[in-house]
């Protein structure tokens, strides 16, 4: 059994990591908030979402699988720069938020864990983050990189540390009660944004390449023609649907765990994960309490190194810098220049005075706007046989990408219209 599981584990890879970096710290803030003020109304979201998160991952991995490029690379060499530039550097924008509330949420959890300042705690923690994907060679930091997946167990255990109601649970996921009122609505925009973003798009491709140079199917990222077989293509599908697959559970049980527990006792106002870990004490005791802090520390150091990467691959192929984890700081200064960036100006929008939920509610609208174009993207190179050769998408992945796309597109809509009436109203 321990062999079979070894087995396994040394399997998993880019598709796993992606989807367990999903839940990141904002994320488990969206999930906590959903359970919170919804119950288990939208416990169904975690089933809908998880065929669209497979399908469009399995597509961006085999992007990259095929072509030897991440998706930078691949726009880059068949599109205009003008639609290479918006994608990098919204990317950039969304995901440099997106790092400074995740850092933030880390030091805000760890503060409940330990006695020490925050921002001792906030620098440290920043720095951990750098050190790792700087100067830890990659075979070493992928394996890293999976054992912090394992964090992630730790909502899933706290849903059965907490008394629930399974049938209500069971009725809520499979015969669900839909509410058209904005506040529902808002909330389902919340979680397609926070599911479905494109830094996993960037990650994921990039990362399929990397795994290609470490097996020695490819010379360097970007240069030459992979030598992958059929037997690659589905390892990558098995690999992505167990990611998507963990992540969705994950997900679940968050949205679980909050409505039995914050939902049911009418603490609703949920403005940072830390948070939603505090307000579980008194009413789910401090082994769930300790179990929800740790989990948005250990999913915290997954993600952080999975979007400052997402964006240093991007950058990197639209410019043409030397790029890959599995080259030292000194043979790509420039590819490293922008995890170093974008971390530390993620850092820095926590010496704001943003509020929390404020930073992750605009990253949200960031990446509402940045993912349709890009899905469409996705969908157009995956369907393009001059790129993508005989490994083009089949009816079923076309059916739901585009079935996304369109329902994304209608997402992004709606966000920046609230946004939009928001501002004027004010």
């Amino acid at each position: 059994m321990l062999q079979k599981i070894k087995k396994l584990f040394h399997k998993i890879g880019p598709g796993f990591i992606t989807g367990a970096s999903d839940d990141d710290p904002s994320g488990i803030a969206t999930y906590s908030q959903t359970g919170a003020i919804f119950g288990y109304h939208q416990l169904w979201t975690a089933i809908f979402s998880f065929p669209f998160m497979t399908i469009i991952q399995e597509m961006c991995g085999r992007i990259g699988i095929v072509t030897g490029k991440g998706l930078a690379g691949v726009i880059k060499q068949n599109y205009s720069k003008k639609i290479l530039y918006f994608s990098v550097f919204i990317l950039l924008l969304a995901n440099t938020i997106n790092i400074g509330a995740d850092l933030g949420a880390m030091a805000a959890s760890a503060q409940l864990l330990f006695n020490i300042p925050f921002f001792i705690l906030l620098i440290g923690i920043t720095a951990i983050c750098l050190l790792l994907q700087i100067f830890v060679p990659y075979r070493t930091y992928a394996n890293i990189l999976k054992y912090f997946t394992f964090s992630l167990f730790a909502y899933i255990i706290t849903a059965f540390v907490v008394k629930q109601d399974w049938m209500l649970i069971l009725t809520s996921t499979f015969l669900p009660e839909f509410t058209f009122n904005s506040a529902y609505l808002l909330n389902i925009v919340a979680i397609l944004g926070t599911t479905i973003s494109p830094y996993l798009f960037f990650w994921q491709a990039s990362e399929e390449v990397e795994e290609e140079v470490k097996s020695g199917k490819l010379r360097s990222m970007g240069a030459g023609i992979p030598r992958f077989t059929k037997r690659d293509i589905k390892d990558l599908r098995i690999d992505t649907t167990i990611g998507m697959l963990f992540s969705n559970l994950v997900m679940f049980f968050i949205i679980v765990t909050t409505a039995s527990t914050l939902g049911q006792h009418g603490i609703t106002e949920i403005q940072s994960a830390d948070q939603a870990a505090q307000a579980l004490r008194p009413l789910a005791g401090n082994f769930a309490y300790l179990l929800f802090a740790a989990g948005i520390i250990g999913t915290g150091l997954l993600a952080v190194p999975v979007l400052a990467g997402s964006a240093a691959y991007a950058f990197s192929e639209a410019f043409g810098w030397k790029e890959g984890l599995y080259r030292k700081f000194s043979q790509a200064h420039a590819f490293y220049g922008v995890i170093i960036i974008a971390t530390l100006v993620g850092l820095l929008t926590n010496f704001t005075h943003i509020p929390p939920f404020k930073m992750l509610y605009y990253t949200a609208i960031l990446n509402g706007i940045c993912a349709p174009p890009l899905l469409v993207l996705i969908m157009l190179i995956s369907n393009n046989k001059k790129i993508m050769n005989n490994y083009t998408n089949g009816t079923i992945s076309n059916l739901f990408g585009w079935i996304i796309t369109v329902i994304m597109s209608i997402s992004a809509s709606a966000i920046v219209g609230i946004f939009i009436k928001d501002l004027f109203l004010k």
